[in-house]
């Protein structure tokens, strides 16, 4: 899966921390999102769209290759 958290985080000045904070998450998992070594919850991916104001689909690109 690839995501865009880099690219909206970025838009909005914040750092890897402070997106954390916003969402109730560490640093160290927005950067694992960001870099794709982790996979969010349904929970957190909706609400780091939802704190985006974009769509999990905008957010989140599922790749069919992706599927197990």
């Amino acid at each position: 899966m690839r995501n865009g958290v880099r690219e909206f985080r970025e838009k909005r000045g914040l750092t890897q921390k402070e997106l954390g904070e916003l969402v109730g998450v560490s640093r160290q998992a927005i950067n694992a999102i960001e870099t794709g070594k982790f996979d969010p919850s349904i929970r957190l991916a909706h609400d780091l769209a939802r704190f985006f104001g974009v769509s999990i689909e905008a957010l989140f690109l599922f790749d069919e290759e992706d599927r197990k």
